[in-house]
């Protein structure tokens, strides 16, 4: 961890409110962000735990954890909490000062999945899930893992072959050119 984040609980929250634009400090922890989170359970840390850890200055155990990467950015937990703080925000914030720090990652291959989701949002103005899958298989060598699976959720309807169209792709790849070139000066 780099000496810029090695800073006071209090120091690290302001960060983590700089960057996400949420009020962090006004979590009075009523626990309605975890109680609405479809992959809580699968997480080190509920919603919740981790508005505290944050309010606490444990960045370090908050940007190892396993829970910042199963975040699903539903932003259920966003939608109900009474102090309006965008709490998937916060999750995102904690996702970028994860991989700006080079923060060790529980979850194996975790920025390789993350690097394309954003390729395939870049390429088509939104995931395109089965060629992201595919992409991604491939470049961890995993390709005939989840075939099962992957079949399944073609023959229910929830898997094209094919990406849809979306709204403006220009618009969603310049705003993703913006993103890199705005990573690239930090």
């Amino acid at each position: 961890m780099s000496e810029a984040l090695k800073l006071n609980d209090v120091t690290f929250l302001r960060e983590v409110e700089s960057l996400s634009h949420a009020k962090v400090s006004a979590c009075l922890q009523c626990h309605k962000c975890s109680a609405g989170c479809p992959v809580g359970k699968e997480t080190d840390w509920r919603s919740s735990q981790i508005m505290r850890l944050i309010q606490l200055g444990e960045q370090e155990m908050l940007l190892s954890s396993k829970a910042i990467w199963l975040c699903a950015s539903c932003e259920a937990c966003t939608s109900r909490c009474p102090m309006d703080i965008d709490v998937a925000g916060v999750m995102d914030a904690l996702r970028i000062l994860a991989a700006r720090e080079g923060a060790e990652l529980s979850l194996p291959n975790v920025e390789l999945f993350n690097r394309s989701f954003l390729k395939s949002v870049a390429k088509h103005g939104r995931v395109f899930e089965t060629g992201m899958m595919t992409g991604y298989a491939m470049k961890t060598g995993t390709l005939l893992g989840n075939m099962g699976k992957g079949a399944r959720l073609f023959f229910k309807g929830r898997l094209s072959l094919l990406p849809s169209k979306s709204g403006d792709r220009k618009q969603v790849k310049a705003a993703m050119q913006r993103a890199l070139d705005k990573e690239k000066t930090k």
